[in-house]
């Protein structure tokens, strides 16, 4: 019974620690001073990180883009046959 007021206990004074308000105040760069160096290296962070999020999905796209591609010419081959040589089909008199 002690064991668990002691972690109820331990478990709200996390919480009033986490909740309390001088942890909530902003950094420069969100409080006002957008001319300081902060705010103009968060911003080069922000849009290093777009980058990144941009190449990704955009390697993505061209890979299934690509296996479509190959999905597409091996359905129109005619099965049997090879590509490198093509055969004219012999009529029956």
């Amino acid at each position: 019974m002690k064991l668990r007021n002691f972690k109820l206990l331990a478990a709200g004074l996390l919480g009033a620690i986490a909740l309390h308000p001088a942890s909530l105040f902003a950094c420069a760069a969100c409080y006002g001073a957008s001319d300081s160096p902060l705010a103009s290296g968060m911003n080069w962070g922000i849009f290093s990180l777009l980058g990144v999020v941009v190449m990704v999905l955009g390697s993505v796209a061209t890979f299934f883009v690509f296996i479509g591609k190959k999905a597409a010419a091996a359905a129109n081959e005619q099965p049997g046959t090879d590509s490198t040589t093509q055969t004219e089909p012999t009529q029956k008199s």
